[in-house]
């Protein structure tokens, strides 16, 4: 009797080693398949992005050191991190009210990580061209998209115009186009805007003062870039869609990035409620052609809009800190969004559990059968 229980034992421990080894086997085959299918591994995307966080980081301390030599004095209730980068609350040039923790939250240099992710999930690629139009609402989503698309190896086609929500660029003294000039001379872009509007009302600064708008003209003349002047919507829409497009087909537009509530970008429409912050790969376009903003017009031809207006949003979903004092480090916390786990590691997830769990229904005596 006792030989028998022994052979017993035996056999249930034989078929109890086969089953884990089995197990064991399927497990290194799906983490095989996951690491060959993980985005991260495809194209260093891991890699593109603490770079992009690195060169945001410069570029602020390049602004940062700017506003010190010209004297600029900055405000420790307005922007504890001195940044360069907070305007003021009102000034000749601010067009709407906006969130001071909104705009201070922008300025972490790991941002420009999350617009690398945006980009990836919006289906864009080295060596693909990105639109941009840019209200100077934002100043730090600027250089947050010029670093992510250096690092990527994209080109970007950006339009800016001067008009800024509250605790933008909002000083009349270092609008969103000085910004941008420090970081030209200083080698942090490399890349010229291929046009400038006034912003505000109509993107025609209908609201500035009359000395004012004089002086911005002046400011872009000097700049030598393409003052786009249209107060007709549909006018300046095609003029920015032509810029964007170019005047042959040689190049794709892989996706629009619009940051900031300018005019000509969003349009008249209410639809224009319904875009998610981040990416939209599907956006309903209004029937009234004359209500079309740049972003319905790129959503028309199937181009991907990433919309950066309402930040908390974002911020939620990439794990960004919500108004940090002081600013973390370039690559603190930089990580995928859960909600962009690939299709493929999620298929061998799906199939990996699904196998373990057959296998422990099927085999479920081998471990849990009692000698009698």
């Amino acid at each position: 009797m006792n030989l028998l229980n022994g052979q017993f034992k035996s056999r249930s421990s034989l078929a109890r080693d086969r089953v884990v080894l089995t197990c064991g086997i399927i497990s290194l085959v799906a983490f095989a398949a996951a690491r060959v299918l993980s985005p991260e591994e495809n194209r260093h995307g891991q890699r593109a992005r603490i770079e992009a966080a690195r060169m945001m980081e410069r570029a602020i301390t390049v602004v940062r050191e700017h506003c010190i030599s010209q004297g600029m004095e900055f405000d420790n209730a307005i922007d504890p991190n001195h940044t360069g980068l907070i305007g003021v609350e009102d000034s000749d040039i601010t067009t709407t009210l906006g969130n001071l923790e909104a705009k201070r939250t922008t300025t972490n240099p790991n941002v420009a990580g999350v617009i690398v992710q945006l980009l990836e999930d919006a289906g864009v690629a080295a060596g693909d061209t990105i639109a941009v139009g840019c209200s100077a609402s934002f100043p730090a989503l600027m250089i947050a998209t010029f670093a992510a698309s250096k690092a990527m190896g994209v080109h970007p086609v950006i339009i800016l115009s001067l008009g800024s929500s509250s605790y933008g660029a909002t000083r009349n003294d270092f609008t969103l186009l000085d910004i941008y000039g420090v970081l030209k001379n200083r080698g942090i872009v490399e890349v010229s805007p291929a046009g400038v509007s006034l912003g505000g009302t109509r993107d025609v600064g209908q609201e500035y003062e009359s000395e004012l708008k004089v002086r911005l003209i002046e400011k872009i003349r000097l700049s030598g870039i393409r003052f786009l002047h249209r107060a007709d919507l549909q006018s300046n829409v095609t003029e920015r869609m032509a810029i964007y497009l170019g005047s042959s087909e040689k190049w794709r537009v892989a996706a629009f990035v619009n940051i900031g509530g300018n005019y000509a970008n969003l349009g008249t429409s209410p639809l224009v409620l319904k875009l998610d912050p981040g990416v939209n790969t599907l956006v309903t376009i209004p029937a009234a052609k004359e209500t079309h903003g740049v972003v319905f017009e790129m959503a028309e031809r199937h181009i991907s809009v990433i919309h950066l207006l309402h930040i908390k949003s974002v911020a939620l979903k990439y794990g960004l800190p919500w108004d940090p004092i002081p600013l973390p480090r370039a690559g603190a916390g930089i990580a995928q969004a859960r909600s962009t786990l690939s299709t493929g590691v999620g298929i061998v997830a799906s199939v990996y559990f699904s196998l373990l769990i057959l296998i422990f229904v099927r085999h479920r005596n081998v471990f849990f059968r009692k000698l009698s």
